[in-house]
């Protein structure tokens, strides 16, 4: 019985012992000091990702925000020291601009380790430290940084707290610069509206462009010329001959036989020799010893051809004004059944809603047709202006009698 005793009391001992020894107790002191200061660490890495957030105005959301009780915001002073808004009012900035960042208050007996960690971790961020009696106590140093006191009532700064504190410059407002309001402009014809040299202005039209085909400016004439350069080479026997602004290789020698008292001329719209009445065996029975050649007709704009003895179309037929001498062309009837007049078959424009029509230029050359008096010229894009005899297809409406004279004005009902 007492050596069962002395088993058990022997047992008893080396259990406490094994309780009671010093490793034992330092292995749970070293655990609970990594453990303390690894939550220590976290804080302040918190707290620094929040003011760095803070600097680039962005938000840092994790949960150790919430459970630290972290916050961070901007804070401005003016000249008086008092907080104003962090903003430029009339071109002034606040005196000066921060942003402070803080935590909850921490344990006194955590006031070694925060600042070991300070140290160790964040050696140059000057303001970041404990705040204590209106001073920010960063680790390593021996200087402590005053917070403002405003700023200290400002947010209720409490003694514990961990406070990261950065002044920093509100940047200029960009400056926009506003063009002038310019007056619209209202450019006459002939002229067209620009910007130059900071406005707008009219300019007039750049007439060399209007050249065409083998023609070039001359600024001596002002006027588009033939263009020798581009004058082609022709076969012999041929020359060369601007047709429609288009340099062409023509026979001059006609091979056509023409009757007494004609004479063949080429027809420049089919390049074909034709006979004509010889001017030279035609008697002249006007009484107008001179005429006035009348003005050529043509688009706004264009490069007009230089009027010979006769501005005539082959569709069309000069008269002479027996009082004024002056010289007009009109519509010719008969030269329908001509390609060059109407290259279509004429039969085909027949019936109730086609009829025939000359492409009359402009009103001025209209009142020269004694046929057409007290009627009224249709120019619109229906009919055409070209100088020679079209067909109007009225497709399912009717040629409009009363206001038609065939083959010179064809309307639409």
């Amino acid at each position: 019985m007492n050596i069962f005793m002395m088993i058990l009391v022997a047992v008893f001992m080396v259990g406490f012992y094994m309780i009671s020894s010093p490793s034992q107790r330092v292995r749970e002191q070293e655990t609970e000091y990594a453990i303390n200061r690894s939550d220590m660490r976290s804080i302040a890495q918190c707290v620094s990702a929040a003011h760095n957030a803070q600097i680039i105005g962005t938000s840092f959301q994790d949960i150790c925000i919430e459970q630290n009780s972290i916050t961070s915001q901007y804070i401005c002073l003016n000249d008086n020291s008092r907080i104003t808004e962090c903003e430029i009012t009339g071109n002034k900035k606040p005196a000066y601009s921060y942003i402070i960042t803080v935590s909850k208050p921490l344990d006194t007996d955590n006031y070694n380790n925060m600042l070991e960690i300070l140290e160790q971790d964040f050696p140059d961020a000057g303001t970041f430290g404990i705040f204590l009696d209106g001073k920010i106590m960063a680790g390593g140093t021996t200087v402590a940084r005053t917070v403002p006191e405003v700023i200290v009532e400002e947010i209720n700064l409490e003694n514990g707290q961990l406070v990261y504190l950065t002044q920093y410059q509100i940047p200029d407002e960009d400056t926009v610069f506003s063009a002038a309001v310019q007056p619209d402009v209202i450019c006459p014809i002939g002229t067209v509206k620009t910007y130059r040299f900071g406005r707008w202005q009219c300019i007039g039209y750049n007439t060399k462009t209007d050249c065409g085909g083998d023609t070039i400016w001359d600024s001596d004439l002002m006027e588009c010329v033939a263009d020798e350069s581009k004058k082609p080479l022709c076969a012999e026997q041929q020359t060369a001959v601007l047709v429609d602004e288009v340099w062409e290789c023509v026979n001059p020698f006609p091979e056509k036989a023409c009757p007494d008292n004609m004479i063949a001329r080429l027809n420049y719209s089919t390049l074909e020799w034709e006979c004509v009445a010889d001017p030279n065996t035609t008697q002249n029975i006007k009484k107008c010893q001179n005429t006035v050649s009348g003005a050529v007709f043509g688009a706004i704009g264009t490069t007009l051809r230089v009027p010979t003895s006769s501005s005539c179309t082959d569709c069309e037929t000069m008269i002479t004004d027996p009082d004024t001498c002056a010289t007009a062309c009109i519509p010719n009837p008969e030269k329908i059944n001509d390609p060059a007049c109407y290259p279509a078959d004429p039969d085909e424009c027949t019936g109730s809603n086609r009829a025939f029509y000359f492409g009359f230029p402009n009103s001025t050359y209209a009142s020269n047709v004694s046929a057409i008096q007290g009627f009224n010229v249709p120019f619109d894009s229906m009919h055409s202006q070209n100088r020679k005899f079209n067909c109007l297809d009225c497709g399912d409406r009717e040629i409009d009698s009363a206001k038609s004279v065939v083959p010179y004005i064809a309307v639409c009902k």
